[in-house]
């Protein structure tokens, strides 16, 4: 069972940045793939950004260029840094890991984006 404990959202004005962060409760390099979702009121939640165990990043299109994914081993965190937010940007961001056959998230944490 691999526990993940997210923290850093908030509220930020339109063009500011956050960074998330997300701790795993194992080795990373022990997890095939780590990563963020997202869900905004109304919507299905959608992928972000994912990180494979070799460090291989993979991101949605609608952050490719503002959002970047990251992680330090040592720490068992996996980061996502966020650049230039938007209002619809605004959501409960989830912290991911899959482990074949799981799948495990976080508890969210908001983000909320001011204009």
């Amino acid at each position: 069972q691999v526990q993940l404990v997210e923290s850093g959202g908030g509220l930020v004005q339109a063009g500011g940045s956050l960074r998330l962060s997300c701790t795993a409760s194992e080795r990373i390099f022990s997890i095939n793939a780590m990563g963020w979702y997202r869900q905004a009121p109304g919507k299905q939640r959608e992928l972000v950004a994912t990180i494979t165990s070799m460090g291989t990043p993979n991101y949605a299109n609608f952050v490719k260029g503002r959002f970047t994914i990251s992680r330090d081993i040592a720490k068992n965190t996996v980061y996502l840094h966020m650049n230039s937010l938007k209002s619809e940007d605004t959501a409960v961001y989830y912290c991911w890991a899959v482990r074949p056959p799981n799948n495990y998230w976080g508890q969210g944490t908001q983000v909320t984006v001011s204009s």
